[in-house]
């Protein structure tokens, strides 16, 4: 009996020696992941420095008592703290180089396109500070003010023209001064061209003597007809979102940017968004967010990480073996712009094919370098316009851009000969496509279904830019510079050709967008609400040209600043910025196409 009380006093002992260093080792261990968590939190987490991600953490950061980490799968668009290091990116005339080169670009490629023969089309997209405003054209394009009362009667509402537009005056300033649509003092420097080149003054005489109106700001009070375009270049430079809003930001204290990081997945507690997971340098981390998790990738890269995170449509996501957090249909509504190019000879030697030459580029890139000056200081794409396709339609749907040189797949191979060129395509196809997960792996590109030319009326189109732009070539003020036309080429003349010519030769216009599109909660097809939530979870954002609800009337470069703009008042608890009855133009008859 003695022994028998010994034994169990001594198993008591032991246990509670034991239970108690287990408890406490419990509450250690959990006390350590909350502090390892707490170390690694801040208020929000914005995913990707692009258009959007690069407005946002600037303007989250206004208020000092808002920590921010942005993060970015690719490289800082500068080296050793220099912009004229990274020439490739800066230099306006540069542009191609990183259009054809995968260090800063996520370098996707669609499906095979069945109504385009087959072909595989490739699509850039900015993979760097910046993202995409790093590698585009500089085409600073608002759209028309019907596209955003479009976007209103699409469920988004409050996102009218009366509400957009005075986003679009916060980012800008614009070099030719403030007006009632131009803003003149935002972080956005906006310039108009500055080479006079005698073939874009030929184009827009030639529009004119076509019967099309000269319009003095496509961006402003009329954007039918044609004239000088805007860019977003700053003394000689291009002026990316990381230059007008990372850069000015970056020494916050509040503010945490990290390069070559690729997110991997949303964390969440329940339905409730709580961090990321991502892997920087080979090694797994995670960060946390006290308020919200921001989603600025883009419009493919924020569909796809929503989706490897138990986000959309949940029979694809079960297929994969991938645990469903909310059903949505993430990655329908892929919308894009298709383009031609219309070249023609040119028979006197003043286009951009002697710059090409490589004693010339060296010239050129070295006036660039010292004084930011020259033939590099711009992109060339320096007019351009927008018309109706056919009478009845109530604002334009074709837009033109002029470049007084030849272009030959994307910029990747060079220019052969003395040429001029427009790019142009319809504004608002009816083709509509989806993107979809290949595989669990995050490296994995997405599968990427535009869907391209398979409606009639997309094809209709498409004739129309070809011969609307051949009647403007055909005047007056290119009769001293008309050459053959080298594509589609005088071989080509009936429907049947020019249908055929376009399958074999149109391209993107690099314009993906509407991927999680923006609805109320109650329609089946949208992904986020007005307000930028993410339906049916909590605490996660999509701010980017990912949430359009259908693609605008232009180039979407200035639309998605707009929108990051417009969000960041939003996320603040700001009531939204309004300027009501700014009149906008309308054509005097729709009987008539010009």
């Amino acid at each position: 009996m003695h022994k028998l009380t010994g034994a169990l006093f001594k198993a008591r002992i032991l246990k509670n020696i034991f239970g108690t260093s287990e408890q406490q080792f419990k509450i250690s261990h959990a006390s350590s992941h909350l502090s390892s968590e707490k170390a690694n939190s801040y208020n929000y987490i914005i995913v990707g420095a692009g258009s959007a991600g690069c407005v946002l953490a600037n303007r989250l950061t206004e208020d000092p008592l808002s920590t921010v980490l942005l993060l970015e799968a690719g490289p800082k668009d500068t080296l050793l703290g220099s912009k004229r290091l990274m020439w490739k990116i800066h230099m306006p005339a540069a542009l191609t180089y990183n259009l054809c080169d995968e260090k800063y670009n996520w370098y996707y490629h669609t499906t095979s396109q069945k109504h385009m023969d087959n072909r595989i089309m490739y699509w850039p997209r900015g993979r760097v500070w910046g993202g995409s405003s790093s590698l585009n054209a500089m085409v600073y394009i608002r759209g028309h003010a019907e596209d955003y009362n479009r976007w209103s009667r699409e469920g988004a509402t409050g996102w009218d023209y009366e509400h957009c537009l005075p986003y679009f005056k916060k980012a800008q300033s614009h070099e030719l001064g403030p007006d009632q649509y131009r803003g003149g003092n935002g972080p956005l420097s906006v310039s108009r061209g500055k080479t006079n080149h005698p073939l874009h003054c030929a184009f827009l005489e030639a529009t004119q003597q076509a019967g099309y109106p000269f319009t003095d700001d496509m961006n402003g009070y009329q954007q039918e007809g044609f004239g000088w375009m805007d860019m977003t270049i700053h003394q000689g430079q291009r002026w990316s979102t990381a230059s007008a809003y990372l850069h000015p930001a970056i020494s916050r204290p509040n503010m945490s940017v990290s390069e070559k990081t690729l997110v991997t997945k949303i964390l969440f507690r329940g339905t409730k968004s709580i961090g990321v997971e991502y892997v920087k340098n080979g090694q797994r981390k995670k960060a946390f967010a006290s308020k919200e998790v921001i989603l600025s990738g883009g419009a493919i890269n924020s569909p796809q990480l929503l989706m490897l995170s138990g986000i959309g449509n949940a029979d694809d996501l079960k297929k994969l073996g991938i645990p469903v957090v909310c059903h949505l249909p993430v990655g329908q509504n892929l919308q894009d712009h298709l383009e031609v190019y219309v070249q023609q000879k040119c028979t006197k030697p003043i286009t951009l094919y002697n710059a090409q030459k490589p004693v010339n580029m060296l010239k050129i890139g070295l006036e660039w370098l010292w004084k930011f000056t020259g033939e590099g200081a711009t992109a060339h794409l320096e007019s351009g316009g927008f018309i109706r396709s056919e009478p009845g339609v109530p604002h334009p749907d074709i837009q033109f851009h002029f470049l007084p040189s030849q272009v030959i797949d994307h910029g990747r191979v060079a220019s052969t000969m003395e040429a001029y060129q427009v790019h142009v395509g319809p504004m608002r196809s009816t083709s509509v496509g989806w993107l979809k997960l290949k595989s669990m792996d995050p490296n994995d590109h997405p599968i990427i279904e535009p869907n391209y030319m398979s409606t009639e009326r997309d094809i209709w189109e498409f004739r129309q830019c070809i011969k609307l732009t051949r009647e403007i070539f055909a005047q007056k003020a290119f009769e001293n510079f008309r050459g053959p036309e080298i594509q589609p080429g005088n071989h080509v003349q009936s429907d049947k050709e020019i249908d055929a010519f376009v399958r074999q030769k149109a391209d993107s216009a690099y314009h993906p967008s509407c991927t999680c599109k923006m609805g109320q909660p109650s329609d089946s097809t949208a992904v986020v609400d007005p307000e930028t939530k993410v339906i049916g979870v909590e605490n996660l954002r999509v701010v980017d040209a990912s949430i359009m609800p259908s693609v605008v009337t232009g180039n979407l470069n200035a639309p998605t600043i707009m929108i990051a703009e417009k969000a960041a008042d939003i996320i603040k608890g700001l009531p939204s910025l309004e300027e009501k009855n700014v009149p906008v133009y309308k054509p005097k008859t729709l009987e008539t196409q010009r």
